[in-house]
């Protein structure tokens, strides 16, 4: 993995690679950006640690403000985004698009899917901007029952 670090334009945002030292802070991010949603300790472990998998966090004032998780399906062409969040007094500023565009960066593969709620309509607009477009839906995928929207990204 490329472990240059990276500067969020108009900020002092870091965006560089994770690893299995950063699980606490992406367990507390992902408890609080997806209080219905988070992920298992086990899978966050797997995220940190599984091979093939591009994961980098974004770092403000002294802390872990962001994440994004991708795992790279080589013989299926594709990478998905498992996990992206941003914690919500650091969002708009930009950083969830440089998390994006980073990972996109390092993917090896002519694909990327990730998958949305319905209801979010923030990401949603921000996937439609960066260049995804909705494949499909995923009935009753999340914990509530609501449908996940699937969006994906060719590259030539």
């Amino acid at each position: 993995m490329n472990t240059i670090a990276t500067a969020v334009p108009g900020n002092a945002t870091l965006i560089e690679p994770a690893t299995w030292r950063d699980l606490s802070s992406v367990r507390s991010l992902e408890q609080t950006c997806f209080p219905l949603d988070a992920w298992p300790l086990l899978d966050l472990i797997g995220i940190l640690t599984f091979p093939r998998v591009i994961r980098l966090k974004a770092t403000a004032d002294g802390r872990m403000v962001g994440f994004i998780g991708a795992d790279v399906r080589p013989l299926q062409k594709l990478a998905w985004i498992a996990t992206i969040g941003v914690l919500p007094e650091y969002r708009r500023r930009g950083i969830a698009t440089a998390l994006i565009q980073a990972c996109e960066e390092r993917v090896s593969v002519p694909s990327i899917r990730l998958n949305v709620r319905l209801s979010n309509r923030a990401a949603i607009h921000l996937y439609r901007r960066l260049g995804y477009h909705e494949v499909g839906m995923w009935e009753k995928y999340y914990q509530d029952g609501e449908a996940a929207l699937v969006f994906e990204k060719r590259f030539l």
